[in-house]
C-alpha cells in the first residue's frame, strides 16, 4: 500500500480515485494534482514508482492544499468560534440539531440520533388488576 503524506492509499485503485482517500482532496483537486505532477490518472496506485510518489507529494505541497490534520483543526476551530460567540449555527451544533435550516419535526434522524420514546413509565411494583 503506497503512503502519501501519512495516509495509506488503496493499491488496486486508479491513482485519481486513490488520492481522494486523503482528507481534503476531492475529485477536482486530485485531477489538478496529477496534472501538476505530470502523471497519468489511469495508472494504478500499486504501479507508481518512488519518484512518481514524490512528484505527487511535491504537487500537493506546492499547491498549498489544506489537508488532513491542518484541515480538521481549521474546521474544529471554526465550530468552536461559532459556539463561542453563541451564533445560531453554533447553538445548533452544540445541541446536535440540523444547522442549515432543515425541518426537524420529521426527519433529521442523522443529527438527532435514534428516536427516544417520551411518555409515562409503568411502576414495576404496582399490582396489575387490583383496585
Amino acid at each position: 500500500m503506497p503512503r502519501i503524506i501519512g495516509v495509506d492509499i488503496p493499491a488496486n485503485k486508479r491513482i485519481d480515485i486513490a488520492l481522494r482517500y486523503v482528507y481534503g482532496i476531492g475529485p477536482v483537486n486530485a485531477k489538478e494534482i496529477l496534472v501538476n505532477a505530470k502523471i497519468d490518472p489511469a495508472i494504478r496506485a500499486k504501479d507508481l514508482t518512488e519518484q512518481q510518489l514524490s512528484q505527487i507529494v511535491h504537487a500537493i505541497q506546492d499547491g498549498k492544499y489544506v489537508i488532513e490534520g491542518d484541515l480538521r483543526r481549521e474546521i474544529g476551530l471554526n465550530l468552536k468560534r461559532l459556539q463561542g460567540i453563541k451564533s445560531y449555527r453554533g447553538i445548533r451544533h452544540m445541541r446536535g440539531l440540523p444547522v442549515r435550516g432543515q425541518r426537524t419535526q420529521t426527519n433529521s434522524r442523522t443529527r438527532k440520533g435514534p428516536r427516544r420514546t417520551v411518555g409515562t413509565q409503568r411502576n414495576p411494583s404496582a399490582k396489575a388488576g387490583t383496585t
